[in-house]
């Protein structure tokens, strides 16, 4: 018969102990303060946009590691540094109204995950004002204190659908 030590038998119970909770399905905590944060820094970045400030304001919220997939491009864009730049070219249009519909935030410890329904408006240069619409999520992480935002997926939908 084999015989366990007190430290043996510790270490037995954590491993099992670890592997119970390693197949616990992981939930999303319903935090209000995290999600009023967090759908406060996409308006923030909103705002910033609609009133002209410069790129390096507008992206503030970029940890400089971020990614995004977007309707315009069709390869994924890497890092603030480039979000920052493409940001920079004088766009033919100019974001006017901005609003999140359906907004809701999932917190997983220092992630946050916003999913939303954007609806805006843009006056394109020939002054006609267009809808901008789109399926929108983001993925934050919390660093440094500060929620940063690492990744973005902005899907676009036809008016009218």
């Amino acid at each position: 018969m084999m015989k366990f030590t007190n430290w043996s038998r510790g270490a037995a119970v954590g491993t099992m102990a670890l592997l119970l909770m390693a197949g616990t399905p992981v939930r999303a905590a319903d935090n209000p303060q995290v999600a009023a944060e967090i759908m406060a820094l996409a308006r923030a970045q909103w705002a910033s946009e609609i009133a002209g400030e410069p790129m390096a304001q507008q992206n503030a919220s970029l940890a400089d590691d971020y990614t995004e997939f977007n309707g315009e491009f069709p390869t994924l864009l890497v890092g603030k540094t480039m979000a920052t730049r493409m940001g920079e070219v004088t766009p033919n249009d100019k974001a006017m109204f901005s609003d999140m519909q359906n907004g809701r935030v999932q917190v997983y410890g220092d992630t946050a995950i916003l999913t939303y329904n954007f609806a805006g408006l843009r006056r394109a240069a020939d002054g006609k004002v267009n809808p901008s619409l789109a399926k929108s999520s983001r993925v934050y992480v919390k660093q440094g204190g500060k929620w940063m935002l690492v990744h973005a997926n902005f899907a676009p939908v036809a008016a009218g659908h």
